[in-house]
């Protein structure tokens, strides 16, 4: 099951990779960021309104997000700090670099979800999970390399190094996820809805403080449809991806790999719709993806 809601969770990150790119081209980056979040704040605040003045309408279900004590609140902006400090940077780089070069590099969080999970939660993949997970490291791999060819100079971009760092934080919150939901006991939908409502105001502070005061001397900010459609999905997304966390076979390694494959959504669809070059050689790499999802797929 919790493989099962691993790719369902992969195809509405493809989703929601593809409309930041559509949002980002030649946009400002801080107030996307802000109205995208607020999409989800509005979809998770008839769950958090219900949960605490009508109760009985959703106890018991998956939908239920019940009141917390004050210490889960510390942990939700927690998170929220290092998932908004992970975003700002990823749109930042994915606003200047080629969707079918971005995805990839942040596919490589899994090797770094792999080390903490193996370090904090004495995780064991199974020896068939463990060749899946090499083959998809080793086109990571091939991807840079690809990168070359489009003028892309890893270790002198700084939107390259924009990504990695999104890669390294957005790694934090994959484990910080498992250590709340299984160490702490919090449901799923108590994550989901309260980090989207601090991460809304972490965002409204940044704009304020970061965007609105320089708004002129930048892109200007224009309002497209896409926009919300990036909350829309990612809030899909990620409940699929809590819901499979809190079982209790789930591997956090497993499920880290699975989103991230996310980029055979954003490229096949990005480099069609974006008119990206390079297609007929990273679809060879892509391929290789696909098979390491299904080694893993059928381990699980």
């Amino acid at each position: 099951m919790w493989v099962g809601l691993g790719l369902v969770s992969l195809v509405f990150l493809g989703l929601y990779d593809l409309c930041k790119k559509h949002s980002l081209n030649g946009n400002a980056v801080l107030p996307t960021l802000f109205f995208s979040n607020m999409a989800s704040v509005v979809l998770m605040l008839p769950v958090l309104l219900l949960s605490r003045f009508v109760p009985g309408w959703l106890d018991g279900s998956v939908f239920y997000a019940a009141p917390m004590p004050l210490q889960w609140h510390g942990f939700m902006a927690i998170k929220a700090l290092i998932v908004g400090s992970s975003w700002i940077c990823a749109y930042f780089a994915l606003k200047h670099l080629p969707i079918s070069i971005v995805s990839p590099i942040r596919a490589s969080g899994p090797v770094w979800t792999l080390t903490g999970a193996i370090l904090i939660f004495h995780e064991q993949p199974s020896t068939l999970q463990w060749v899946g997970m090499g083959v998809i490291f080793f086109c990571y791999f091939l991807f840079s390399l690809l990168g070359r060819g489009e003028g892309i100079h890893f270790h002198r971009s700084k939107w390259v190094g924009l990504i990695f760092l999104a890669t390294l934080i957005g790694t934090c919150s994959t484990l910080f996820d498992k250590w709340i939901i299984h160490s702490q006991g919090m449901a799923p939908m108590q994550v989901l809805a309260w980090y989207f409502l601090y991460l809304a105001i972490f965002f409204s502070i940044v704009n304020g403080v970061l965007w609105w005061p320089n708004r002129k001397k930048t892109t200007p900010f224009q309002w497209r449809w896409s926009i919300p459609l990036i909350g829309t999905f990612l809030v899909v997304a990620d409940f699929a991806y809590f819901i499979a966390v809190a079982h209790p076979d789930a591997l956090i390694i497993i499920l880290s790999i699975l989103r991230r494959c996310s980029v055979m959504i954003s490229f096949v669809v990005g480099a069609l719709v974006f008119k990206e070059v390079n297609k007929r050689k990273k679809a060879w790499v892509l391929l290789g993806i696909l098979a390491g999802v299904l080694l893993i797929v059928l381990a699980g």
